[in-house]
């Protein structure tokens, strides 16, 4: 609409009309492009560009290549620490644990077992005879063979289904298109009735065209793209200022208008880092282990309290034992707290470091003679250390393989005879509570021999270990907030149901397995079809279990059930799902390449109190851009009624083209940007999302154009015919109109500051921008007015001061109209 402007425009030798509009696009364009080239520079300081190797077999030879060199067919050697270059099928495994929270979602590490024979349609995190490209081996060694790479490994064929994943169409660019083209419509319709009727009544048709093109370009908002950019410019700055890198300026609404968050729940609700939480003591309870993450600040609690003497020598006990059978490392080095090896034995050394129990110590003090590493088909690890003059063996592992090496457990008062069942009921109570069950047990070996598994008998056993992946700890006050401002949230898991839904119970997302629904439940309603899809999704909070496509699934069921849809994510295994909805968030810490450039928004601080912060920008910034449009357009309709009024009243029009341009000018040229600098009003996180189907146009927002439309070209229209029938000349009468429509359009602006709340409620120094602007825009008019080239080109001039306080009254039945529609409004909301 704008090119058309500017071209008829330029043939009509109105050349600085044509150039004000060609600038406007270019502005906008540049304003766009530099904006969103900023914040790929941001996301490129993210990105963790390393390249992969791999230990390969050739020809009996082992040496290392380029992860991009392997081959279908090679054998590929894996130990602790290596990234996997391609999909594996495992020929040999040796206390193998692959990190596969890349494709998963699962933050505990896999145990690996190559002899394990699986159903057909076993499920990705259970192919544990397979390592596959991208994931990180955590612990012990392992060959297999190349069977896919590239595009062909599990991790290709999700950045493959990139390519087919249509994204979502932004809300605003949805509702952005509509209101273009009412617009449109609406001033082609008044611009032909116009020139059909002044050319019937003898006007000169040459005449009737420059006027109507110039009411044409003052009634188009054509300061709504820069204002527009400026608003979400501004908003993209203020999430930068919050954490939130925007890569596409259009998402900054986008994430404001979302009514439904998929969030990935590892790295993203929770902190990714293996926690002991829990110690229990058979027939003695639980403690409490304080603190979160990869940091010995916390304490072991008992229910009571701190614990007493005789508890804290059991607590001693039990930590000793695990820090001895350890293969991690955790202290301190060059002033910060590092750590390597398996995530289940960092998470001891860390509960030890939170009694005083230090790795170097104990191990020191209580040297290793032998150990039993860790397998998966032993499913226990065991070390024998020199305690004084005799061997002590110390062992962990699954509780039922662990009870079978016990005839003894310790209690607050002794040791005593194993009570099995107890033992059992309070591991399986710790499992269904979500919690990852780890036993510890020790004893005095006396044989000679050689140790192994034979010597691990008669142990006494010690305590019980429950272990998570912890809540981040802003997160549940975020999900209460999402809540609070009607965002429903739900949690994307390929971890365990059970563990899903105890994560889920903290946050108050769900309390039952009710609400729970497994990728298998997925599959099966999948078949069915996508109705049986559909209602599925729509009750569940928890999806556990889920395979990456299935995530996708999950996105587009809830975009055709009508929610606007934010993915938040930091594996591979969310790119598809984040492409698809109508903005994607990843994790900038945590996050993938492949994650970062899939997703809109990136969170630097990996923090889901980030994102919540991020919708009420969104919501800010939508809310701005309705202020910019209400002040646009209702101006612009107000000039529309005044012409079509004098129209029906067979009057001279009331503005000359070069009025409407001026009056354009000096009321919307820097007002509509003032506005887009709009702060908060402070409520944006107690209001309901905008509904889907909503356009620009809701029921407020007509009521409120068309009423102070009505009022300004009304009363504008009164003083006109009043001038006129009284004496004046036509130049006198368009003087006082011109100058009543710049006054009526500049207090408009305070109206145009919030839809329900008072003008007066809001004070000017929120935005001095605007509050200077709207008074710099009337002091050029009254400039224009005493100056004698400008005024004779404008065929304006000054006013007496009694008929400036005549026309300031007239002003102010604008703020005194849009103040009772408040009132009514937030009176009676739904009138």
């Amino acid at each position: 609409m704008l090119l058309v402007a500017a071209v008829v425009s330029f043939f009509l030798e109105r050349h600085t009309d044509a150039f004000f509009i060609l600038a406007v696009l270019l502005i906008n364009a540049v304003i766009g492009t530099a904006q969103e080239y900023s914040a790929e520079r941001n996301l490129e300081s993210l990105r963790n560009l390393v390249r992969t190797y791999a230990r390969v077999v050739r020809e009996g030879e082992s040496f290392e290549v380029d992860a991009e060199e392997c081959v279908p067919g090679d054998i590929v050697l894996l130990e602790e620490g290596m990234k996997v270059p391609a999909d594996l099928r495992l020929i040999e495994t040796h206390a193998l644990n692959v990190d596969e929270s890349l494709l998963t979602g699962e933050s505990a590490p896999v145990s690996k077992d190559a002899s394990a024979v699986l159903k057909w349609n076993a499920a990705l995190g259970d192919r544990v005879n397979m390592a596959f490209a991208g994931t990180i081996v955590t612990r012990g060694r392992g060959k297999g063979v190349v069977v896919a790479t590239g595009i062909e490994t599990e991790l290709g064929r999700l950045a493959e289904t990139l390519t087919d994943v249509e994204s979502a169409k932004p809300p605003l660019t949805r509702r952005m298109e509509v209101f273009s083209g009412n617009i449109a419509k609406a001033v082609l319709i008044a611009v032909l009735l116009i020139i059909a009727i002044e050319v019937r009544r003898g006007m000169d048709p040459a005449q009737v065209f420059v006027q109507s093109v110039a009411l044409a370009v003052s009634a188009i908002p054509e300061g709504l793209p820069v204002a527009l950019t400026v608003v979400l410019a501004v908003a993209v700055n203020r999430m930068a200022r919050r954490n939130v890198i925007v890569r596409r300026m259009v998402a900054v609404e986008t994430l404001g208008s979302c009514d439904f968050i998929a969030s990935d729940k590892t790295g993203t609700l929770t902190m990714n880092v293996l926690t002991a939480r829990l110690v229990a003591i058979p027939g003695h309870g639980y403690m409490e282990v304080t603190g979160d993450g990869i940091s010995p600040e916390g304490e072991i609690r008992t229910a009571h309290g701190r614990p007493t003497e005789r508890e804290e020598h059991l607590i001693k006990r039990v930590v000793t034992a695990a820090t001895l059978c350890n293969e991690a490392f955790f202290g301190m080095r060059n002033g910060r707290w590092v750590h390597h090896g398996d995530t289940v034995d960092v998470a001891l050394l860390v509960m030890a470091h939170k009694v005083g129990v230090m790795q170097a110590d104990v191990t020191a003090k209580h040297p290793m003679v032998a150990q039993i590493p860790f397998a998966s088909e032993r499913k226990f690890a065991a070390t024998l250390n020199r305690v004084g003059e005799r061997h002590q063996v110390f062992v962990k592992g699954a509780p039922e393989i662990l009870i079978e090496m016990c005839d003894r457990m310790v209690t607050i008062d002794g040791d005593a005879p194993l009570e099995r069942d107890a033992i059992e009921r309070c591991a399986a109570d710790m499992a269904n509570n979500g919690y990852r069950v780890l036993a510890i047990a020790d004893g005095v070996v006396e044989s000679d021999e050689e140790f192994s598994d034979k010597q691990l008998r008669g142990l006494t056993f010690l305590a019980l270990i429950g272990m998570i992946d912890p809540l981040r700890p802003e997160a549940e006050h975020a999900v209460a907030r999402c809540r609070k401002a009607g965002i429903q949230v739900a949690m994307v898991t390929g971890d365990h149901p059970i563990t899903a839904l105890a994560i889920a119970r903290e946050l108050g997302l769900a309390q039952s397995m009710e609400e729970v629904v497994t990728g298998p439940e997925l599959k099966k309603a999948e078949h069915i079809g996508d109705e049986a899809f559909d209602d599925l999704i729509r009750q569940a909070r928890v999806f556990a279990r889920v395979e990456p496509r299935q995530k996708l699934d999950i996105v587009q069921s809830l975009i055709r059930l009508g929610h606007t849809v934010a993915v938040t994510g930091d594996g591979a295994n969310d790119a598809p799902a984040m492409r698809a909805a109508h903005v994607g968030v990843a994790m900038g810490m945590s996050g993938t390449d492949i994650a970062k450039e899939s997703a809109e928004l990136v969170i630097t601080d990996d923090n889901f109190a980030s994102i919540v912060a991020g919708v009420e920008e969104g919501r800010v910034a939508y809310s701005n851009v309705r202020k910019v449009i209400f002040l646009l357009v209702s101006t612009g309709a107000a000039e529309i009624v005044l012409f079509f009024l004098s129209l029906f009243a067979a009057v001279p029009l009331p503005l000359l083209a070069v009025q409407l341009l001026w009056l354009n000018l000096v009321t919307n040229g820097i007002q509509h940007i003032g506005l887009a600098l709009e702060p908060a009003e402070g409520d944006e996180m107690r209001r309901p999302p905008r509904p889907h189907g909503e356009g620009i146009f809701n029921r407020i927002m007509v009521e409120r154009i068309l009423l102070s439309s009505i009022v300004m070209g009304g009363i504008t229209f009164m003083l006109y015919r009043y001038l006129l029938s009284t004496g004046s000349s036509m130049d006198e009468a368009r003087n006082s109109t011109m100058l009543l429509m710049v006054l009526f359009e500049n207090l408009q602006v305070f109206n145009s500051r919030s839809e329900l709340r008072s003008a007066f409620s809001l004070s000017p120094m929120r935005n001095p921008i605007l509050v200077i602007g709207t008074l710099g825009a009337q002091l050029v008019h009254i400039t224009a007015m005493y100056t004698p080239w400008l005024s004779g080109v404008l065929n304006i001039g000054p006013v007496s001061l009694e008929h400036w306080a005549r026309l300031l009254a007239l002003a102010l039945t604008i703020l005194v109209a849009m103040e009772a529609y408040k009132m009514v409004r937030r009176r009676v909301p739904s009138a």
